[in-house]
């Protein structure tokens, strides 16, 4: 039986993407994501749960995210689950369970850096932008 890491998730940045650069140059950008889920209760009412996952982009969409993403921003994230496991300052293990994205999709126009400041003329709750409105 073969086994699949494939990971889907829509939701809002919880706060601004934080870019590196590593020793070899690839950029990467933490970004902290807030994914609502509800469901009913044993009572019948709806009890609505928020999840917060950690995402990792890499290469040109890092820096892309960066530029365009911040907190709040809505965004879908496809990616693979990720273990990162490492020892603290005092020798216990630590790990962490994160997203690596493959693909990251504003659902929002960014702001146009000419009208940078001024209210979006765009609908809410309007479509997403289409592969070839997105800026990466």
């Amino acid at each position: 039986m073969s086994s699949m890491n494939h990971v889907i998730l829509m939701g809002n940045l919880t706060r601004d993407p934080e870019m590196r650069k590593l020793p070899s140059g690839t950029a990467v950008a933490d970004l902290s994501l807030a994914v609502s889920d509800n469901y009913k209760d044993k009572e019948g009412k709806t009890v609505d749960k928020t999840v917060f996952v950690d995402i990792a982009a890499w290469g040109r969409q890092a820096e892309t995210c960066s530029e365009f993403l911040k907190k709040g921003s809505p965004i879908t994230v496809e990616g693979k689950l990720q273990l990162d496991q490492w020892e603290n300052g005092n020798g216990e293990k630590r790990s962490k369970l994160r997203v690596r994205a493959s693909r990251v999709q504003f659902l929002s126009r960014p702001p146009d850096k000419k009208s940078e400041g001024t209210p979006s003329t765009k609908a809410e709750g309007a479509a997403p932008l289409t592969e070839e409105e997105v800026p990466f």
